[in-house]
């Protein structure tokens, strides 16, 4: 805002930047009336020696349309915002009772079977699996030989090392992937049900069993 030339300042001028005075709402209406409000009141105090020019005047309302179309944008993008998540939760919805495969740890071994996968970040010679129980114990390891890249579903069929039979529970896994000698990034995927929906500051997550809160951006299946 230019600055008023003469060395009075008015009452008036000060009542109108007041912050106890002018209005405390954001809305566009009122940043709008409070502009125009201390730019009257900028014209009425100027210095006739030194008035301003149609340029100031224009350069001013140019800054409050700018201002005015900014708020309005966003304004639009919070609507869409709040309606693509309404979206996205009735989407969401619809996978309640469905399993999934996601990023995690979690193995859950039920009548001698466990599915679970992993995530390749391109072609490998060779995938390994570590699996161990509730105390930390390692009861198998798997090697799975080369592997293509992407999602690959995986199954336990419950035997140990030692060729015994697993008992049901819960267990942990761990995968590791190299390309000749070098690693490369494996991400372990857990199989859970999804038991609800929940929305937040962070968007639409899915609560699934066996693996906690997930978002939709992490489900790599659905079973």
């Amino acid at each position: 805002m230019t600055t008023i030339q003469n060395n009075t300042v008015s009452p008036s001028l000060l009542n109108t930047m007041n912050p106890t005075t002018a209005a405390s709402t954001d809305s566009t209406a009122a940043t709008q009336d409070r502009f125009m409000k201390l730019l009257v009141t900028q014209m009425k105090n100027q210095d006739p020696l030194n008035p301003l020019d149609n340029a100031q005047v224009t350069s001013q309302l140019a800054q409050l349309s700018t201002v005015t179309g900014i708020d309005k944008v966003n304004t639009t993008l919070q609507s869409l915002m709040s309606s693509m998540q309404s979206g996205q939760s009735l989407q969401a919805a619809g996978m309640i009772g469905h399993s999934v495969l996601a990023p995690g740890s979690g193995l859950e071994l039920a009548s001698g079977k466990s599915v679970f996968g992993v995530d390749l970040a391109s072609a490998v010679d060779k995938v390994a699996v570590t699996i161990k129980d509730a105390a930390g114990n390692t009861v198998r390891k798997m090697d799975l030989g080369s592997q293509p890249a992407g999602m690959q579903p995986l199954v336990w069929d419950g035997t140990t090392d030692t060729g015994a039979a697993a008992a049901d529970g819960q267990y942990t896994f761990a995968v590791s992937a190299v390309a000749g000698s070098a690693p490369v990034a494996a991400t372990a995927l857990a199989l859970g049900q999804v038991l609800s929906v929940s929305t937040g500051a962070q968007g639409v997550s899915l609560n699934v069993r066996n693996i906690g809160s997930v978002v939709m951006a992490d489900i790599r299946q659905i079973l």
